[in-house]
């Protein structure tokens, strides 16, 4: 992703502005609990998205924008921090070691959301995406123990530990505290990118209100004035 951040700010409400004319409300899923990126977001609030607009509109939105946060601080971190660099390049190898990985190569409006819906009491799950997430890859043998097992006169001694079992050395106390301090300069770094892409949006709040005006308000009218008309109470008078 090139360019300044204002132009990556751009480029992503255009593609939320595409995507918002494609938006139809969903009646089929619920949440059981708040979302994290979302609820309270200086984001969403930026965007002028924070009132009366359904959590969907606004997930597309966040995660596009995360997409920004998370180029730049890819780049600065190569740039400037070479050793959380590593130890990301490191984790990025542990976690290429799953078997599947469900959430990965999802459209940004999916991305964060749930996995699986809630389940339902009467209809129990045969498997659920979370639980193929966890399940650990089967561990095939290093090529060098598949060797020893060739050759008896190779066997590695067992009180020395191997590669397999520690394929990565721990860092030293100065290694640690390094670490840490990059840390939090790429923490303040993301943090003056959101605070960028929150003025940005400021900017470009009226073209994203009047998407939501004209794209999401009619449908969400028309869902209350069904839901009007199916709903009895018994303290209302009944047609004849």
């Amino acid at each position: 992703m090139e360019g300044s951040i204002e132009s990556r700010v751009s480029h992503e409400v255009e593609n939320w502005l595409r995507w918002i004319t494609r938006w139809r409300p969903a009646t089929h899923h619920g949440r059981a609990r708040l979302c994290r990126l979302c609820f309270g977001s200086p984001i969403i609030a930026s965007a002028g998205l924070a009132v009366d607009v359904p959590h969907v509109v606004q997930h597309a939105l966040s995660m596009r924008m995360k997409i920004v946060i998370d180029a730049s601080v890819d780049e600065y971190t190569e740039r400037n921090l070479p050793l959380l660099a590593h130890e990301l390049n490191l984790s990025e190898r542990r976690q290429s070691a799953q078997a599947y990985r469900p959430a990965e190569g999802l459209e940004p409006e999916f991305r964060g959301l749930d996995l699986d819906p809630q389940p339902a009491a009467d209809a129990p799950y045969l498997f659920t995406f979370s639980e193929l997430a966890d399940l650990e890859p089967p561990v095939s043998p290093p090529a060098a123990l598949k060797h020893a097992a060739s050759d008896p006169a190779s066997d590695p001694d067992p009180d020395e530990p191997s590669a397999a079992q520690n394929p990565f050395p721990p860092l030293t106390p100065e290694e640690k505290a390094a670490l840490r301090v990059e840390i939090g300069l790429a923490d303040e770094f993301a943090t003056q990118v959101g605070r960028r892409i929150c003025a940005q949006l400021r900017q470009q709040q009226p073209r994203l209100l009047a998407a939501i005006a004209e794209h999401v308000e009619p449908q969400v009218q028309a869902l209350l004035a069904d839901l009007e008309s199916t709903l009895d109470s018994p303290l209302w008078p009944r047609n004849p």
